[in-house]
């Protein structure tokens, strides 16, 4: 009887032994799994499609790292699986952000070329004006020319790096839009105002 008690007692012995010893050691199978989901996210481009998901996942990363340093092995086991479903969440979310963004790219595009049409037309019934900044007209048009074609290429496959550039298009086009604003309001006052038609003297009645 004491012989099987013994043994009982030192089962649960070696157990405890077991379960501490898992505990002191640092979890690094759940940070590998972790870190491999992190990769695969970013390469995936959830940095660009899915920076929410990926940001809320980097801050569980961070809390497991932590928690290693602190030598509190058992809680940076659960943050690291943690992080690993999150990394996971992140990579699943980035076609829906590409799409998105997509779309965004398609709104700023067509808005832009829009308003570079209304600028080249305005352009063709101003000529003298224009020719007096012919060098920086020239130069800014073959650019903004240039870009929009690019940027419209880039859209279905690079959407973020097409929003990118369209939102540095768009100061561009808004410094034409109020060039030419201004030069319409000065052409305006320069116009001399007419004079009012005589009025013809009424008739007197026989």
């Amino acid at each position: 009887m004491k012989y099987v008690k013994l043994s009982v007692s030192v089962g649960v012995v070696l157990a405890l032994i077991m379960v501490l010893a898992g505990c002191a050691t640092p979890p690094e199978a759940e940070k590998e799994a972790a870190k491999k989901a992190m990769d695969a996210a970013i390469s995936a481009g959830a940095d660009k499609y899915a920076a929410v998901d990926l940001d809320a996942a980097k801050k569980i990363w961070d809390t497991a790292e932590s928690q290693v340093k602190e030598k509190k092995y058992k809680e940076a086991k659960q943050s690291y699986i943690d992080a690993k479903a999150a990394f996971e969440k992140a990579g699943a979310g980035v076609e829906a952000g590409k799409k998105a963004m997509a779309d965004q790219a398609n709104v700023a595009l067509t808005a832009l070329e829009g308003a570079w049409k209304n600028l080249e037309a305005k352009a063709r019934k101003m000529k003298k004006w224009v020719k007096d900044k012919k060098d920086a007209w020239t130069t800014d048009e073959k650019a903004i020319r240039d870009e929009l074609g690019k940027a419209k290429e880039m859209v279905a496959t690079a959407p973020a790096e097409a929003k990118a550039k369209l939102d540095e298009l768009k100061p561009m086009v808004e410094k034409w839009e109020n060039a030419f604003k201004e030069m319409t309001a000065s052409l305006a006052k320069q116009k001399p105002t007419p004079k009012p038609k005589p009025t013809p003297p009424k008739k007197k009645k026989k």
